[in-house]
């Protein structure tokens, strides 16, 4: 019999407007807009734009993005007076931009963050932090020289739902964590990164001699540049998209800095349109005993070919129960056994006898009655409904922006969550195991 209670967080976003009226950005009044761009402003960049937009004491002032459709777009949506350009620079140069919002590819995060931070601009910067581990140590050194704030795009960290989680896995609700499993699986066409290109694509409408940057040359090709996370020359595949948030929610939960061992293990099932990263993609990772949490074991699933359609969620597996975190938190709890019972049957008789007798008087036996019958306890936490961990996660950061004070997603805690996304790629294209060094963020060997 299943007892069951639900409870309801109680979210309290860090909205700019209730802000205390105390440290702030350089030449700024506490009361002043924080006035941001963006930098990449296709899907992710448009998103990040909204939730920013609408996080009270924020401005927008300009956008940046290689195809000119969506510059037109940005002045439908956000007004003609927004500044537009094609050459990121040009924001960095402005003066009156107080912080940047990053939603390129991959391959030009680092570089980007990089320069912005150079630049005096805080940054909020989509995952995965970098395309290359190496350059998360760029990147964290150039938060450290430049003292910007930088908060990396997985929101998880911001959420009521992911702290309430912590809550309980820190107040010892689980027991001893001994594994962790986590999937984010899709079955569509857009989930898959089928995205839209438009009629007009060409060499005149897409700056594509920038857009490849530092990657591999090559003649213009249309479908590369709208739906570049299919190749490895920008992207980093359903790693860095999908497992790096599950990497990030799990740190935040566990206090974990990363494992010890990386196997990534999958393959091209279904979506062979071209692509040369996987559809499917298994992770195993090995964590060794720290002061936050004990060993234990994370295994990662990510699955474009799932005809149940898209599903997410965790489940921390402990010694005194099981968490699960799906759009709320489940706490599931099995009373301990009141009769760990024997083995004794295949023993002879007179030493069947001594181990039942000793065995009774350890566990004397009880009769069941309907009072004595024990619930498996079953609890879930819910956020309110329409709740935006999205919208905390900008507001988070503009708080830091006007307070000076770090975030949780900063540069080191980007690079522990890009680091074994990206080692699952290595390893699932050299068929090896990776060792890493969660401390130094460096692979082994």
């Amino acid at each position: 019999m299943a007892s069951t209670r639900r409870h309801f967080l109680q979210t309290t976003a860090l909205t700019a407007g209730s802000l205390p009226a105390i440290a702030q950005t350089a030449g700024k009044s506490p009361n002043d807009k924080i006035q941001f761009a963006t930098i990449g402003i296709g899907g992710m960049g448009s998103a990040d734009t909204e939730s920013a937009s609408a996080t009270p004491g924020t401005k927008l002032v300009a956008v940046c993005d290689l195809y000119q459709g969506r510059l037109t777009r940005a002045k439908e949506e956000w007004g003609a007076g927004l500044a537009t350009t094609r050459d990121y620079r040009e924001i960095l140069n402005r003066k009156d931009i107080d912080a940047v919002v990053i939603g390129t590819p991959d391959h030009w995060h680092a570089a980007i963050a990089i320069a912005a931070m150079e630049s005096g601009k805080d940054v909020y910067v989509e995952k995965p932090m970098v395309q290359k581990w190496q350059d998360g140590h760029k990147v964290i050194e150039a938060s450290r020289k430049t003292n910007r704030i930088l908060q990396v795009g997985s929101q998880r960290v911001s959420s009521a739902v992911y702290q309430k989680a912590q809550e309980l896995f820190r107040s010892g609700a689980i027991g001893e964590l001994n594994m962790v499993q986590a999937w984010w699986d899709r079955n569509s066409a857009m989930g898959a990164w089928q995205y839209s290109i438009p009629p007009d694509a060409s060499p005149v409408t897409v700056d594509w001699d920038k857009f490849l940057g530092a990657a591999p040359k090559r003649p213009f090709d249309a479908t590369r540049f709208f739906r570049w996370r299919n190749y490895q020359d920008y992207g980093t595949g359903v790693a860095g998209d999908l497992f790096v948030h599950l990497f990030s929610g799990m740190h935040f939960v566990t206090g974990a800095i990363g494992p010890n061992r990386v196997f990534g293990s999958g393959g091209l099932r279904f979506w062979k349109d071209g692509r040369d990263v996987p559809d499917i993609l298994l992770g195993l990772y090995d964590y060794e005993k720290t002061a936050a949490h004990p060993a234990f074991n994370l295994q990662l699933r990510v699955n474009f070919v799932n005809g149940a359609g898209e599903s997410s969620g965790f489940t921390f597996t402990g010694s005194e129960g099981v968490m699960t975190i799906g759009n709320g938190v489940t706490l599931t709890k099995l009373p301990p056994e009141s009769d760990p019972g024997t083995s004794a049957g295949n023993f002879d008789s007179a030493t069947q006898k001594l181990i039942q007798e000793e065995h009774r008087r350890k566990y004397p036996q009880q009769k069941q009655t309907a009072d004595s019958m024990r619930p498996m306890e079953d609890e879930r936490w819910l956020p309110p409904r329409n709740y935006s961990d999205h919208l905390d996660h900008h507001a988070t950061f503009f708080n830091a922006v006007r307070t000076r004070k770090p975030v949780v997603e900063d540069a080191t805690f980007g690079l522990r969550a890009a680091g074994p996304a990206l080692l699952s790629n290595m390893s699932f294209y050299s068929g090896k195991t990776v060792d890493w060094d969660p401390t130094t963020m460096q692979v082994k060997g």
